[in-house]
């Protein structure tokens, strides 16, 4: 089985916007950015399920938005925790209640990550078969820098070596959930993603390359950017 665990327990602070609607729930182009997102897993015909963990408050009504576009491989949506690993250890929580098998793969992705394409969902699903797990990145097309806590440059990375981890990041269920265990128990609590927090445990981790379009609505910008690239392949669609 393959599995979606979508995450979406963010407020989307830095989106800023009227009323304070979490970001996943924006309407672009008459629908919420996570029934974008989910839709494209609905759609790929080698997902089987999909589990999320939502924002607290808003899981009744997220329901209501999975009937409504008949989403009709979700099969869980639980609380999101109070940071993005928590809320994916939930995700994969409700993922290993509907496991069927000790192969089971899953696909951890962004709710605010709409762009995401049907092979893309393929090249992770594929490429965790071959080698265990798969970590979706872009290449860098600038310099990358690191710095001292006083903001001071400290070095700079060979652009040719480096590279974005995006999402999804894809790995066996059993495995990835035994890491969140073992991140629970120790009290590691710091992972930004799940590919952070395998490298802590020192796992080898495995690239799929995506593509740049792919982009996390996190900021007003994002929204706008994400507005331009569905009408243009919207256009592109209808003038083809």
């Amino acid at each position: 089985m393959n599995i979606a665990v979508i995450f979406a327990g963010g407020v989307g602070s830095r989106m800023k916007t009227t009323g304070g609607t979490p970001k996943q729930f924006l309407n672009v182009h008459g629908k919420p950015i996570i029934i974008h997102t989910l839709e494209k897993f609905q759609e790929n015909e080698n997902i089987d399920a999909i589990t999320i963990a939502c924002v607290d408050g808003y899981i009744d009504y997220l329901w209501k938005l999975v009937k409504k576009y008949d989403i009709t491989k979700v099969k869980a949506i639980v609380k999101g925790g109070k940071n993005g690993q928590e809320s994916i250890y939930n995700g994969l929580k409700a993922a290993k209640e509907i496991s069927d098998s000790n192969d089971d793969i899953v696909l951890i992705h962004d709710g605010v990550r709409p762009l995401i394409g049907n092979k893309l969902i393929d090249d992770n699903i594929a490429t965790v078969k071959k080698y265990g797990n798969a970590i979706t990145c872009v290449e860098c097309k600038e310099t990358v820098v690191t710095v001292d806590n006083d903001n001071a440059i400290e070095g700079t990375n060979v652009r040719a070596n480096s590279r974005i981890a995006r999402a999804p990041q894809s790995f066996k269920l059993n495995e990835i959930f035994e890491i969140h265990n073992k991140a629970k128990e120790d009290g590691y609590t710091e992972a930004i993603d799940s590919c952070s927090l395998m490298k802590h445990y020192n796992k080898k981790l495995n690239i799929v390359m995506g593509s740049s379009e792919n982009i996390k609505i996190t900021t007003p910008d994002d929204y706008y950017i994400f507005k331009a690239l569905l009408e243009s392949k919207e256009n592109s669609d209808l003038f083809a």
